[in-house]
């Protein structure tokens, strides 16, 4: 495949993207299944989502000081809505979410708590699975090892990132210059276990030693979201590149949709960051070895 066809390809994914985000995307959950540590981003036992901002602070925190092997959080009454009980005597932990005056659906990040937004905040009591009797997390079948894509892990190993597996959550540290991911039993299909590996090869194409990606300097403070557009772009188009996803997966949309709620609901940022996750996918391309040549 062409760099200008791969480009043409990236360009109608963007917009695809850009099409399923005005239309509502939906809501954004961890492709993997993790085990309950409280190492893992805490997450709500009654619908499934990650707790957001200065609460994945206050959980983890809450998680460590009081020894919780779990990151599965939910207020009294879910709990007793499960048949479970806190058992007597449990301290709670403080939450707070902040509801926009007239909107439907409350925000966790502290910082929305801005009064000239006009919002209100309301403080929530939760349990870990710890503090609980009479609760048993649900069983899930690990993915087979027979869902493998050869090809496409060669690929990814191709990059020489530094890797290590069976971490509890995928995220990638520049400071040790190496990825963290699930284990693949873990995930939920073959693809999302590629689509999130390649999210996480693609902020460590921002290091130094490689394209050298520094957003700050024009992004300010949104720097962090403009990143993980451009990771989530690269993912998608690695996917399509490599047979797996011809447009754009719905989760792909999601994740990027609630990335752009840090951006003042612009999606037009998506497409400031497409070059940048270009370049990534590029750069991939390029660290692949060269096809065998055919005998003569």
């Amino acid at each position: 495949m062409t760099a200008e066809v791969r480009a043409d390809i990236y360009t109608r994914i963007t917009s695809e993207i850009a099409a399923a985000i005005e239309a509502g995307a939906g809501d954004w959950h961890m492709p993997w299944h993790h085990d309950g540590s409280s190492i893992a981003r805490p997450a709500n036992v009654t619908s499934g989502k990650p707790y957001r901002g200065v609460n994945t602070l206050a959980l983890w925190i809450a998680a460590q000081a009081r020894g919780y092997a779990s990151g599965t959080w939910g207020t009294y009454r879910q709990w007793q809505a499960l048949g479970a009980q806190v058992r007597k005597g449990e301290r709670s932990t403080a939450i707070m979410f902040w509801k926009r005056i007239g909107g439907t659906e409350d925000e966790q990040d502290g910082e929305d708590g801005d009064n000239r937004l006009r919002f209100v905040g309301r403080g929530y009591s939760v349990f870990n699975r710890f503090q609980v009797d009479g609760y048993e997390s649900p069983a899930v079948d690990a993915l087979p090892e027979t869902e493998r894509i050869p090809r496409a892990e060669a690929f990814l190993a191709a990059l020489c990132i530094p890797t290590t597996l069976d971490a509890d959550a995928a995220y990638y540290r520049l400071d040790l210059d190496r990825i963290f991911m699930p284990s693949f039993g873990s995930f939920e299909d073959a693809i999302a276990f590629i689509g999130t590996f390649a999210h996480e090869a693609a902020h460590a194409t921002g290091a130094k030693h490689r394209l050298d990606r520094d957003l700050t300097s024009r992004f300010s403070h949104q720097a962090r979201a403009i990143e993980e557009l451009v990771a989530e772009l690269t993912a998608g188009y690695v996917l399509a590149d490599l047979g797996l996803a011809h447009h754009p997966r719905p989760d792909h949309a999601a994740y990027i949709a609630s990335w752009l709620k840090a951006l003042n609901d612009d999606p037009r940022a998506i497409f400031t960051a497409a070059s940048k996750a270009q370049q990534a996918a590029d750069w991939m391309h390029a660290q692949q070895p060269p096809p065998p040549t055919a005998p003569p």
